[in-house]
C-alpha cells in the first residue's frame, strides 16, 4: 500500500509539472465520462416522464380505433365515417368478462368562447363511464347525469387549460360558454394531467356524446369515432384485446382470416415503443461516448510516450540505484491511471453540472445514477490502464547504459 501511494504521489507531481498538457490529454475521457452521467440521468428522467405521462392518460386502457382513414362526416372529426359505434361499445361492456368499462368518444376541434375571450380546443363528445376509464376527477363542480346525456344537455366540463384562458382567476362553474352557435353551461372543471403522449391532455372540453352528435358535429345516429375501454386489471390487458377482437369481429361480419376494420392500441403498446426509443438512443449516445474514451485514452498513451521520450535519463537513474522493471512499469502504469482517473472525476464534475441544468430547463426531475457514475470512473481508469501499458512497457524496457547517455 506504501508503494502504491508514493507512486501515486509521484505521478501527482508528474502532472502538475504540465497541467496544460494533463488537461489536454484527458479531454476526451472527460467528454465520455461527462456523457455517459449525463445520458443515463437524462434517459432515466425522460423515461420515467414520459411513462408517466402515459399512465395519466388512464387506468389500463385500450382505445379502439377505426382501422382506415376514409372520411366523411364532419370535417376534422376523429375517425370521421368509419363504422364504430356506441352499440359495440355496450356489446364490448357487456361480454368481454376481461373489459371493466367502455364509452364511445368523439373528437374535434371547435372554437370556444366566453365573454371577449375565446379558445380552439378539442371538443369531446363521450359518457360518464369516460371519467372512470381516465382516472379523471373534479376538482370543482359535478358531472352531467344521465338525463343529460338523454335529453342532449347543453353542459360541458373544462379542462385546466381552457379554464385558465376563458376564465383566468375566476370560478367558471355556472358561467355560459359558446360552441358554434349553440351556449352551454360550465357545471366542472376536470384535475390537471399534464401532457400526455398526444399532447396536452387539459386542453379540452368535454360534453355528453349526444350533445356533440346532436349540435357540435352531424353524425350519424349511435356514431363512434373512437371506443375507450378499461381492462380489468393490467394483467387481464391481453385477454381483453383478444375479446374486442372476437366481438368486434364478429358485431362487423368479419372472418379470422381478414384484416379488421378497426385496431385495439393499449398502454402497453405505448410503453413498448417508448422503451425501444429510448433504448436505441441510448446505445447510440453511449457508443458516441465510448468513442470519446477510446479518444481519450489513445491520448493518454501518446502523452505518456511523449512522458517516457523526456524521462529517458531519470529511468536510467532509477535503475542505475537499483529500480527494477517492474517498478518502472508499475511507476509509469500509475500515473496513466491517475491522468485518466482525474479526467474521469472531472467529466463526473461536469455531467452533474450538466444534469442540474438539464434538470431546470426541461422542467424534469433527473437523478444521478451512481451505478452508471462508478462504472464511468471505473472504465476511466481502465481506459489508463489498457493505454497505458504499452508505454508503460516501453520505459521499463529501456536499457539502462543507453537511458543514462540520453540528453
Amino acid at each position: 500500500m506504501g508503494a502504491l501511494l508514493n507512486g501515486i504521489r509521484l505521478a501527482l507531481r508528474a502532472i502538475s509539472r504540465n497541467v496544460l498538457r494533463a488537461v489536454l490529454t484527458v479531454i476526451g475521457i472527460l467528454i465520455g465520462v461527462a456523457a455517459v452521467v449525463t445520458i443515463t440521468a437524462l434517459g432515466a428522467g425522460v423515461r420515467d416522464d414520459v411513462g408517466a405521462s402515459i399512465q395519466a392518460v388512464g387506468s389500463n386502457v385500450l382505445i379502439i380505433f377505426p382501422q382506415s382513414a376514409a372520411a366523411s362526416g364532419a370535417k376534422g372529426m376523429q375517425g370521421g365515417g368509419q363504422r364504430l359505434t356506441e352499440e359495440d361499445a355496450k356489446a364490448i361492456q357487456r361480454d368481454a368478462v376481461s373489459i371493466a368499462a367502455t364509452c364511445p368518444n368523439l373528437r374535434a376541434r371547435g372554437q370556444v368562447v366566453a365573454g371577449d375571450k375565446n379558445v380552439s380546443t378539442n371538443v369531446i363528445g363521450t359518457t360518464l363511464n369516460y371519467f372512470p376509464i381516465r382516472n379523471w376527477k373534479l376538482i370543482d363542480g359535478e358531472l352531467w347525469n344521465e338525463h343529460d346525456e338523454a335529453l342532449k344537455g347543453k353542459v360541458v366540463l373544462l379542462g385546466t387549460t381552457v379554464r385558465d384562458k376563458l376564465f383566468p382567476g375566476a370560478d367558471p362553474v355556472g358561467q355560459l360558454v359558446r360552441i358554434g352557435r349553440y351556449p352551454y353551461r360550465v357545471i366542472g372543471v376536470l384535475e390537471k394531467k399534464g401532457e400526455g403522449p398526444l399532447g396536452d391532455q387539459d386542453d379540452l372540453v368535454v360534453m355528453p356524446i349526444s350533445s356533440m352528435r346532436a349540435r357540435v358535429v352531424r353524425t350519424p345516429p349511435g356514431f363512434a369515432g373512437a371506443i375507450l375501454a378499461s381492462a380489468a386489471s393490467p394483467e387481464q390487458t391481453d385477454r381483453a384485446i383478444a375479446q374486442i377482437d372476437a366481438i368486434l369481429r364478429q358485431r362487423h361480419r368479419i372472418a379470422p382470416d381478414r384484416e379488421p376494420d378497426f385496431v385495439v392500441r393499449s398502454q402497453k403498446e405505448f410503453q413498448e415503443m417508448q422503451a425501444k426509443i429510448f433504448n436505441v438512443l441510448t446505445l447510440l449516445l453511449v457508443l458516441v461516448a465510448g468513442i470519446s474514451l477510446i479518444v481519450g485514452g489513445i491520448g493518454v498513451m501518446n502523452i505518456m510516450l511523449v512522458s517516457v521520450t523526456e524521462r529517458t535519463r531519470e529511468i536510467g537513474i532509477c535503475m542505475a540505484i537499483g529500480a527494477r522493471e517492474n517498478d518502472i512499469r508499475t511507476q509509469f502504469l500509475v500515473e496513466a491511471v491517475v491522468l485518466s482517473v482525474l479526467g474521469g472525476l472531472a467529466g463526473a464534475a461536469i455531467g452533474i453540472g450538466a444534469i442540474t441544468a438539464l434538470a431546470k430547463a426541461l422542467d424534469i426531475a433527473l437523478k444521478m445514477n451512481t451505478v452508471a457514475l462508478t462504472i464511468a470512473i471505473a472504465v476511466s481508469a481502465l481506459t489508463g490502464v489498457a493505454f497505458g501499458f504499452f508505454p508503460a512497457h516501453r520505459a521499463a524496457r529501456l536499457d539502462p547504459i543507453e537511458a543514462l547517455r540520453h540528453e
